[in-house]
């Protein structure tokens, strides 16, 4: 254990902001622990250990909400704490003559708060290139992962002044959540060497999970909401789960050709596209059939534009060992009415494929809010869960369109 001096970081910055262009010229004492808030200015912890580094500081207390914090690497020592407990330490300060504290080696301390959460930097969707395709698509660990490090570049990237050589570092990103997937990727394809890539993602969306370590909703990073499929997709992924998922929506050649025809692409262009690297056998790159993207066999349904009763087709594939029978669940979302047609599966055999169809009738008047729901099919081991997204653009309602209307989609809703 070792004391050491405790200060205020507003003493020596004429803002309050710990940057050294608001340094006011005031000496740091030696050995000092500098609390700074990352909320005035909104400096990030790197400027603020760099501002305080140079005023021969020893370490520094980071203060930033706590939709926010994620620690990483810096030039001295850095705590990161979240405003509730950077006003404690501050009124401590206030109130002592001398204050200090008191630093220990560090140790591992597991559980202490709930995870996974989703990290306010995460890309949300609705995507704008194909509404129709849930994106994200599924969550994986990426934020603060151990990972390889070039000995060759400083931790923080600052060669200027941080002279550091070091094996591994902590990385936050995309480019820590890949790995993951890719890893699980291939388990999976050890196991399962005949999955197509579209059943090896349907495995690990239909059996993604939408909870914490608490059993409670994953939250939004940046915010306190629970997320919801345009934060996680289809949820974080859980690789025992996805080895075993039951049912899979599988894909092949023809259902790309024709998800492609639906968002605009001419046959010459889609024959330049499958033909070279495929054979030419039983595919037919013709755009004659009547498809629509929504019927994409994809692990998930989202409805971008609902103004009328609409019916989607799903087909899943048993590969769970032998016979089963399952049984839908829905949760419908908020104004919407969703029915699903036959509600019950029953497979004689692995590979058997079924078709079922999911009407969706908007309920509400509402001029293009997106609402979530999820359709989930069990046998009472498995649980296989889809997102169910719909954006409801519509200007009648079951209360508030004309007698005609409402009275359509009544009688539409009795004969489900």
């Amino acid at each position: 254990m070792r004391m050491m001096r405790l200060v205020d970081g507003r003493r020596f910055f004429s803002s309050g902001s710990c940057s050294l262009e608001q340094w006011n010229g005031r000496k740091m004492p030696p050995a000092a622990v500098v609390l700074c808030f990352s909320t005035v200015l909104q400096v990030p912890s790197t400027v603020a250990a760099i501002s305080v580094w140079r005023l021969n500081a020893s370490a520094l207390i980071f203060a930033e909400p706590s939709t926010r914090l994620m620690p990483q690497d810096d030039l001295l020592p850095t705590v990161h704490v979240d405003l509730i407990q950077a006003t404690q330490i501050l009124n401590y300060i206030k109130s002592s003559n001398n204050p200090t504290i008191d630093v220990f080696p560090s140790k591992w301390r597991l559980g202490r708060s709930p995870a996974p959460s989703v990290a306010y930097f995460s890309s949300r969707g609705p995507s704008s290139v194909f509404p129709s395709i849930l994106k994200p698509d599924i969550a994986a660990p990426g934020v603060n992962i151990l990972a390889a490090w070039s000995p060759k570049a400083p931790p923080t990237l600052i060669p200027r002044l941080d002279n550091r050589s070091v094996a591994w570092n902590f990385q936050s990103g995309t480019s820590m959540s890949c790995p993951h997937v890719a890893g699980v990727v291939a388990l999976l394809k050890s196991a399962h060497p005949h999955w197509s890539p579209a059943a090896i993602r349907s495995a690990l969306m239909t059996t993604a999970v939408m909870a914490d370590t608490s059993s409670d909703t994953i939250l939004a990073g940046g915010t306190l909401k629970a997320a919801d499929p345009f934060d996680i997709g289809a949820g974080h992924m859980d690789p025992l789960k996805a080895m075993d998922p039951g049912l899979i929506y599988d894909m092949d050649t023809q259902d790309y050709i024709l998800f492609l025809c639906s968002i605009g692409y001419t046959e010459a262009q889609i024959r330049k596209i499958v033909l070279p690297n495929i054979s030419p056998i039983n595919i037919n790159t013709s755009c004659s059939e009547v498809y629509s993207d929504p019927d994409l066999n994809y692990p998930a349904i989202v409805i971008s534009d609902l103004h009328t009763a609409l019916t989607v087709q799903r087909t899943v594939t048993n590969v769970g060992s032998g016979a089963a029978i399952y049984f839908a669940r829905v949760v419908s979302p908020q104004g919407v009415h969703v029915s699903i047609s036959p509600h019950c599966l029953v497979f004689f055999g692995e590979g058997e494929k079924i078709s079922y169809e999911v009407t969706v009738i908007p309920l509400k008047r509402s001029g293009g809010r997106y609402d979530f729901g999820e359709i989930a099919w069990s046998d009472g081991y498995h649980r296989v869960r889809i997102p169910l997204v719909v954006r409801v653009s519509t200007h009648f309602a079951i209360g508030g369109g004309s007698e005609s209307d409402e009275a359509g989609i009544t009688n539409y809703i009795q004969l489900q």
